[in-house]
């Protein structure tokens, strides 16, 4: 068995309540993205329009559902690997969709690739969730 190099720390993020807080953060963006499109429906509309993606108010309705309900499955702790696994996919789908940056110009292409990277450590943070959560049997 392994013992924790600090085992104060380690008990401290054992707590409830930072883990969810934790996985609130992890999800805080597609809550954020999900809440943006519910409430400005005609611009979530435009957006899946800018990205090709038609028909562009069902795609709309479909990301909205995706981010929410999968960021609820996560915070509830209800099917977390599915919910996690789920925003993965997405994420990493909607990065190479968005964040193209081997096509952007040079002078611009640093923002575009930080956001591509950070875009695949955070698909990476939820496949970790999902690993956890089925490890742990939940």
């Amino acid at each position: 068995m392994r013992t924790a190099p600090l085992p104060a720390l380690s008990c401290r993020l054992s707590f409830p309540a930072l883990r969810w807080l934790a996985l609130l953060a992890l999800c805080s963006a597609y809550i954020q993205g999900g809440l943006v499109k519910l409430l400005d429906f005609p611009g979530a509309i435009a957006e899946m329009q800018h990205f090709g993606l038609s028909p562009a108010a069902p795609m709309a309705v479909a990301v909205i559902a995706l981010e929410l309900g999968a960021s609820l499955m996560i915070l509830s702790g209800r099917l977390r690997w599915l919910g996690a696994l789920a925003l993965a996919l997405f994420t990493v789908a909607a990065t190479f969709m968005a964040n193209r940056f081997w096509q952007v110009p040079v002078a611009e292409r640093g923002m575009v690739m930080n956001g591509f990277f950070e875009h695949l450590g955070l698909a990476g943070a939820l496949v970790y969730v999902a690993c956890n959560d089925l490890r742990s049997g939940k």
